[in-house]
């Protein structure tokens, strides 16, 4: 049977997240169909010059041990009931290659300035024995923009994919010779609990449209 390895934007453009045809109907039978399905926890290091120009956005990306099951099957080539990083890397890359069409579901504007990306370096997965966590550096590539007065959105805008800022040290500003306050806007408790009565076939209907955007957490940096 041929493997098809579960990445993070294969989900949004197929919705799927399998290791193989058979375990499809498992793992959504387990998710009860209802968005999101998949859910990350982020960690974010804005990379500036010491004069605050953004020089790019190192991530943190911590699964959902479902998803990290999943993902993982038949990854343990040596047999020893761990998950090194050399044995992930084969899935660190296709992650990144698939990231690359949704812009790594990252947005940091100043303004109406919006940030654009090189290639992803630095890039590796690791596992705990729970969780997958996916480290990765998007390097600035254009639209060259300041820390002050700029926002950062990490968010999949079809909801099928939820991210979550972790609460301990979730954005952090790094190479600024000033300080900056980081400051976190969740939505409202009232905006999560409309998810109850939302069947999946609202968002079925939503393709194509931001509704992740409702259910994001804008970032905002002020600085000096």
């Amino acid at each position: 049977m041929k493997t098809v390895r579960i990445t993070l934007a294969l989900a949004t453009k197929l919705r799927v997240f399998c290791a193989a045809t058979t375990l499809f109907a498992v793992f959504f039978a387990q998710s009860a169909f209802a968005h999101p399905h998949v859910w990350v926890v982020v960690k974010a290091n804005v990379l500036t010059t010491p004069d605050g120009k953004i020089t790019g956005i190192r991530h943190i990306w911590t699964f959902d041990e479902p998803f990290s099951a999943y993902a993982t099957l038949g990854m343990d080539t040596d047999k020893d009931g761990k998950l090194s990083r050399e044995e992930l890397t084969p899935l660190a890359k296709v992650n990144m290659e698939s990231l690359h069409e949704y812009g790594f579901f990252t947005v940091l504007k100043q303004g109406k300035n919006a940030l654009t990306f090189s290639d992803p370096v630095d890039y590796f997965l690791d596992h705990d024995g729970k969780a997958l966590t996916l480290h990765f550096t998007l390097p600035a590539k254009a639209g060259e923009i300041g820390i002050k007065d700029a926002r950062l959105e990490v968010a999949d805008p079809s909801f099928f994919v939820s991210f979550e800022f972790a609460k301990d040290e979730p954005v952090k500003v790094e190479g600024f010779k000033g300080a900056c306050k980081v400051s976190l806007k969740p939505p409202p408790p009232s905006v999560f609990s409309r998810l109850s009565q939302l069947g999946e076939g609202f968002f079925e209907k939503q393709q194509g449209a931001n509704i992740g955007s409702e259910f994001a957490t804008p970032v905002t940096f002020a600085c000096p």
